[in-house]
């Protein structure tokens, strides 16, 4: 009885030295705290204003809401905002981002409008500080690259705006370069259940979806999506790591998630952008 217990006692703390989060200020975490952030900006669902384009970043800071966007590179190295992998869905056009230069990804229109795809550092000037900003980095085959060039544009916007952001990304070894290399920035795990995460790496997706990364990344907060929680992610919020929600849309019980969770990312409805009274301790 006495190695079972012994046994058990080990497994126990191994899980917790695993998936144990960061620690975080409540000074890291206020600007964030109970606030809802349009999800790629205030974008509208039919794409006639399109998502992570500067007109629905400037209806989101006309909003008061926060804001979650996407950067990656482009062939040439510039750092640009824009979700997926791939082009065909918002341009029509095939293949991926990274194997066109900034040149020839501004003459894609958006979503058919004559909107173009921006550079991080123009959403920051149209953000311009007045509302905190969460910054999802895409994985991709050059991801040290993309975190020297993305932390020094967000130390610039700091020095210039001074704006509040975090940074977040599925891929953990992306947060665990900014553990190492930018400490002061509030960072964030993103994950589901591992079914619903569908890298097309099973074995990551467990890795992922159980946060058993959070050995390496340390995140201060968790963006969940809308899967159910593994028994790791909930044991990793309990030993403190914070919980955002991914993505909120106006079918979801709003009132729940509010309550739930300690931000919200949404998108095709208008909330009050502050849902807590209380301030974060």
């Amino acid at each position: 009885m006495e190695i079972i217990l012994l046994c058990a006692v080990i497994v126990l703390v191994a899980v917790w030295f695993c998936i144990r989060p960061g620690s975080y200020t409540a000074a890291q975490a206020a600007p964030f705290y109970g606030l809802n952030h349009a999800h790629r900006g205030l974008y509208k669902k039919d794409q006639s204003v399109p998502e992570n384009s500067l007109p629905a970043f400037a209806a989101a800071v006309a909003g008061g809401y926060g804001i979650e966007l996407d950067i990656q590179l482009s062939k040439d190295g510039e750092v640009v905002v824009f979700h997926d992998d791939t082009l065909e869905r918002m341009c029509g056009v095939k293949g991926r981002v990274d194997e066109y230069t900034l040149a020839q990804l501004r003459e894609m229109p958006l979503a058919g409008s004559a909107l173009h795809m921006p550079l991080l550092t123009e959403v920051f000037d149209t953000v311009a500080g007045k509302v905190p900003l969460i910054i999802e980095l895409k994985t991709g085959p050059h991801n040290a690259q993309l975190c020297e060039k993305g932390l020094a544009l967000m130390r610039t916007y700091t020095t210039r705006y001074g704006g509040a952001f975090c940074i977040e990304s599925f891929d953990a070894r992306i947060v665990a370069w900014f553990r190492k290399h930018a400490p002061d920035i509030l960072r964030g795990q993103l994950t589901d259940a591992p079914h619903a995460l569908g890298s097309g790496h099973p074995v990551w997706d467990v890795i992922n979806g159980n946060v058993l990364s959070n050995v390496i990344a340390r995140p201060q907060f968790i963006a969940h999506g809308p899967g159910r929680k593994t028994p790791f992610v909930r044991f990793a919020e309990a030993c403190g790591a914070m919980p955002i929600y991914w993505t909120a849309r106006p079918d979801d019980d709003i009132a729940s998630l509010q309550e739930q969770y300690d931000a919200v990312i949404f998108e095709h409805y208008l909330p009050a952008p502050h849902y807590k009274q209380d301030t974060i301790s």
